[in-house]
């Protein structure tokens, strides 16, 4: 695998960003892209890598980036709303479709967790997308974030939030909380251990969180634009025993969504405790992801005339 920096601009501020090739002297080339997206709190280091050093033997470029405000990205510190999430998921469309290497007409998108559904908001307004995965995603945000708290966590967390809003309006800043306080990793056994010994390991990873962002969050709903990504086929993976964003949000993402579209639950597994490279599961959704981008990533016979 061949890695090289490619940095981009969102909204302003420079976004970090490597782009991982296949190591066979441009033989492939152009080559079909998958832009990696995190999910809450996530950074490129963790599963954009992951899926990278994955997908690039198969014949895929990766671009992993960190969203602004993480990693050595620019931007506001804390602050994390999904919807300037999808906005920099866009600029990196814009990027990856201007590299020589690179099939502007066989780009795909890969979000993870929060980044599921991120993805899915961006592929519904941007036509250049042609093929969208999204695993273990979000496709509410106030539902979503309600399930995983018990009934006092979930008043006070809006009570903060309301209260927030006239802090902003008042001195132009939101207060910073922490990712746990609207993440409830605690009711979630599996993830919350494998958050603590795996995650942690990346620098920056658990920093501090606006309420502001929690609030973006609650207003965050790409099941209702899911629907416009049809005819470009979508694929949703779930553990039908995640206990962070429950299998419910994958349901509701297919039903919501057009043909063509594949949903498939990994019987027996959470959110997140099976990622790591060789782990039978991880590989088994890279075989998915693979067979999916495969039909869906054809390339285009050239146009007469």
């Amino acid at each position: 695998m061949i890695i090289r920096p490619l940095p981009f601009f969102s909204s302003g501020s420079r976004l970090d960003a490597d782009l991982h090739l296949p190591d066979d002297d441009g033989a492939g080339a152009p080559y079909p892209v998958v832009v990696a997206a995190s999910g809450y709190q996530g950074l490129k280091v963790i599963h954009p890598e992951r899926f990278a050093r994955a997908l690039t033997p198969l014949g895929y470029a990766v671009l992993a980036f960190d969203y602004r405000g993480f990693g050595q990205s620019e931007g506001e510190r804390g602050r994390l709303p999904p919807q300037d999430w999808a906005e920099d998921v866009r600029a990196a469309v814009d990027r990856v479709a201007a590299v020589k290497e690179l099939d502007a007409d066989r780009i795909a998108l890969v979000g993870w967790g929060l980044g599921g559904g991120v993805v899915v908001a961006e592929a519904a307004e941007d036509p250049r997308v042609h093929a969208v995965a999204c695993l273990n995603g979000v496709a509410d945000g106030t539902r979503s974030t309600r399930n995983m708290h018990d009934e006092e966590s979930w008043n006070r967390l809006l009570e903060r939030i309301d209260a927030d809003r006239g802090r902003r309006a008042e001195y132009g800043r939101s207060e910073i909380t922490s990712p746990w306080d609207i993440v409830r990793l605690d009711l979630d056994g599996q993830t919350d251990t494998y958050v603590g010994d795996e995650l942690y390991k990346a620098p920056g990873f658990g920093s501090g969180v606006s309420l502001e962002s929690a609030d973006m969050l609650l207003r965050f709903s790409p099941e209702r634009v899911v629907g416009r990504i049809a005819p470009r086929p979508i694929l949703i993976i779930h553990g039908d025993q995640n206990e962070l964003h429950r299998p419910e949000e994958a349901q509701s993402m297919f039903d919501h969504a057009n043909e063509p579209k594949q949903l498939v639950f990994l019987e027996g597994h959470g959110h997140t405790e099976f990622m790591f490279d060789d782990h039978p599961t991880f590989k088994r959704i890279v075989d998915t992801l693979d067979k999916f981008l495969t039909n869906a990533l054809q390339p285009q016979p050239p146009t007469a005339g």
